[in-house]
């Protein structure tokens, strides 16, 4: 597997002495959302977590299992991603070597012959499937309303990858997700020949678009099909059919404020031929981190216009930030849009 980090070079632009807001809206949505993949967390690692403006800690026992906590210790306060230890599957404190399961519950501490019952820190839900870890997020602490998908290509010997690709963003899970449906921005930022034909289907949490379009290929334009689930903001599937099946694992999980940390895992359906499926999976990673690239200055400088300035062609903008309204609590939205207008 290759992995490349990629730094924007627009983050220098933005200044902490900016007044006015740039989004109407709560900075860290509800959803699932990666906070870690499964191949970089062994059995009796320790992992700092920075995720939804929180300092976290993640951990895997000697059994296997994950767990997801906030990161200090109730005692005074250490980081326990910063010199925590694995043991007997719950996670040590460096400091004075107070031990907490996976529940966040303090059940020993070595120079005390009692545990204060009230000794426990904040866990939080978590999914470890398709070779991702998975972190639950709800402003105000609610329990899962839906579950992430499984991904069959991730697990199947018979697609190549991942091809990963990581980035750090200023900007806002809604922004970036609202690219999908403004379809003529493909055309004028991206160079794409036609505007997708897409079929988009708005639902809870899923929204569903397929799209047919011309694919550009070493040998000329193949006519392909796309189809995308997008799962709230943190998780879409993308789907390529033309010239060979390809699959996209996006992730994209609000870090602080500011930034929002992107990652691509690229899949691609072995043929027969190794070098075939190489070149392609290649060419069709260069291309997706192309567009992504040229979208990153647009997202990193714009502002939210609500309403937005609509006309024919643009695609349906409108719907789709009526969907995306579902991933906050209405008294959330509400605040944020007050505080708007009086900035």
């Amino acid at each position: 597997m290759t992995t490349d980090t990629i730094t924007t070079s627009t983050q220098a632009s933005y200044t902490s002495h900016d007044k006015r807001p740039r989004f109407p809206l709560p900075r860290y949505p509800t959803g699932w959302f990666a906070v870690a993949f499964s191949k970089d967390l062994a059995a009796g690692q320790v992992q700092p977590i920075t995720a939804f403006g929180k300092e976290l800690v993640l951990f895997r026992g000697e059994d296997g299992r994950a767990a997801l906590l906030d990161a200090h210790c109730p005692h005074m306060g250490a980081h326990l991603g910063h010199g925590g230890k694995v043991k007997d599957n719950c996670i040590e404190c460096p400091f004075h070597a107070w031990k907490m399961d996976r529940t966040g519950q303090c059940v020993e501490i070595p120079y005390a012959k009692k545990v204060p019952p009230k000794a426990r820190i904040a866990t939080w839900h978590m999914r470890e499937q398709s070779g991702m870890i998975l972190a639950w997020h709800h402003i105000d602490g609610e329990p899962p309303s839906w579950e992430p998908p499984v991904i069959p290509e991730t697990s199947d010997p018979g697609w190549s990858g991942p091809e990963h690709r990581t980035w750090k963003i200023r900007t806002h899970n809604q922004e970036m997700g609202e690219n999908a449906v403004d379809v003529a921005h493909f055309r004028y930022l991206h160079g794409t020949q036609n505007y997708p034909e897409a079929v988009i289907e708005f639902g809870t949490p899923l929204l569903h678009m397929r799209a047919e379009t011309l694919m550009a290929t070493p040998k000329g334009e193949v006519k392909g099909v796309i189809e995308s689930h997008s799962y709230g903001f943190g998780l879409s599937l993308n789907r390529f059919s033309g010239l060979i099946e390809t699959l996209l694992v996006a992730t994209q999980t609000p870090v602080d404020d500011d930034f929002v940390e992107v990652h691509f895992n690229f899949y691609v359906k072995k043929l027969d031929n190794d070098d075939i499926t190489r070149g392609v999976g290649k060419a069709f990673v260069a291309e997706i981190s192309r567009q992504l690239g040229q979208d990153i200055p647009v997202w990193e400088n714009k502002i939210y216009v609500h309403p937005p300035m609509l006309c024919a062609g643009d695609g349906p903008v409108g719907k789709y930030r009526k969907w995306a309204r579902q991933f906050y609590p209405a008294h959330y939205i509400e605040s944020s849009e007050r505080a708007f207008a009086g900035s």
